[in-house]
């Protein structure tokens, strides 16, 4: 008889920062820093922009590839940031992470090797093993609470059999970012072994520099791939928009003979959801119209947090953190707490405390917690970190 759902299926682990998360949902005591979002609603403009489309009536289907208005603001907000980019190269998805599926489905087949960079978010690694492809890791190592990169073995990784390298950065859940010299040997090694490159950069805007100057987003293989390069980019209106449910984001594609990916993805995209929703993509367009004016203030006050919760951090004894240079996460561990999992769990039973375990993002995270930082309320962050501090008898 067949089976009743896939094996593969069956064997993928649940979200342990949902494991985690559902022990303390329910309770107004605890301070929840598990999930990767901002405590601050989105911005009035976008939301009254998506209300006026609901009020007009667009409630009907749209492009497979999204808005062609939607589409060429994102080609000009990309321009602005990194090299120009066309229309042409760019789907509009439902979600980031839907973003990554579909990447994912355009590239890999049951058996495909894939190298990823970890720890990462689970759903990175998550997504080629459901299509039956193979997940090769290679991790980042921890130094005095900062993660960096062995380029060398990642690049030796990466063979000609590799047919797709999964690399976040800046990274959920370490902060870690690339740097323009590592994207460049990176991108030249994989043109040799003829491997795609899946980048998520969802976080490029939420950067503050590797401690000399932060430009307006963090470096991108845009930047330095031709149009033609096995490039793919995938992007969420969540992070830099204050969008985490709208579930809206988008892909840039590299400009193939014939637009054949373009092509591909506008069918996957029939298959996995159809289109956004236009009311959606009106209030994205309202925030690609005003980004110049709301994404430095949010990275400003992203990064007051960032400074809070480390300056309470770094004064306890038996932590390990280093200042992370981009995203929305401090990933520290504590001394003795070698199961995440177990720590994070006691610490919202008995000291209302949510954080993530570092085990959710891989093996290579056990031992670690992630905390969210993105609370415009500082006193809230002060706070936990006190509630840690009792839990450690401080």
């Amino acid at each position: 008889m067949h089976e009743y759902i896939r094996s593969s299926l069956a064997a993928l682990p649940a979200s342990r920062i949902r494991e985690v998360a559902n022990a303390g949902l329910g309770r107004p005591d605890v301070l929840a820093f598990w999930f990767g979002e901002s405590d601050e609603v989105t911005p009035a403009e976008v939301r009254e922009a998506a209300a006026a489309s609901l009020a007009r009536g667009e409630t009907f289907y749209a492009h497979n590839l999204g808005l062609p208005e939607v589409r060429e603001a994102l080609a000009r907000y990309i321009s602005a940031l990194h090299a120009p980019v066309g229309p042409e190269r760019i789907a509009v998805t439902s979600a980031g992470v839907s973003a990554l599926m579909v990447a994912a489905q355009l590239l890999l087949a049951a058996g495909d090797e894939v190298v990823a960079v970890v720890p990462v978010w689970p759903n990175i690694t998550a997504q080629p093993e459901i299509l039956g492809a193979r997940v090769k890791r290679v991790s980042l190592h921890p130094r005095q609470g900062a993660w960096k990169l062995d380029l060398q073995e990642l690049l030796d990784a990466i063979t000609p059999a590799t047919r797709a390298l999964l690399v976040n950065a800046p990274n959920n859940p370490t902060g870690w970012t690339l740097s323009r010299a590592e994207q460049q040997a990176i991108l030249d090694h994989c043109r040799r072994t003829g491997t795609w490159i899946v980048a998520d950069e969802v976080y490029e805007r939420l950067w503050w520099g590797d401690g000399s100057a932060a430009g307006r987003a963090a470096p991108s293989f845009v930047d330095i791939a031709e149009a033609e390069d096995r490039l793919v980019v995938t992007q969420s209106f969540s992070k830099s928009f204050l969008m985490t449910g709208w579930r809206l984001g988008w892909l840039v594609l590299p400009s193939d003979v014939g637009g054949r990916a373009l092509a591909a993805t506008g069918k996957l995209l029939e298959f996995n959801s159809s289109c956004a929703p236009v009311f959606v993509q009106r209030g994205a367009l309202q925030a690609l119209a005003m980004a110049d004016e709301f994404v430095p203030g949010l990275v400003a006050r992203l990064k007051a947090g960032r400074d809070t919760l480390l300056e309470g951090l770094q004064a306890l004894p038996g932590i390990e953190v280093a200042p992370p240079p981009g995203g929305l996460y401090a990933f520290f561990r504590v001394e003795g707490q070698e199961d995440s999992l177990a720590f994070a769990k006691r610490l919202v039973a008995e000291h209302g405390l949510g954080l993530a375990p570092g085990s959710a993002f891989g093996a290579e995270g056990e031992g670690w917690l992630r905390w969210c930082f993105a609370s415009k309320d500082l006193e809230r962050l002060r706070l936990g970190v006190q509630r840690l501090a009792r839990a450690l008898r401080l």
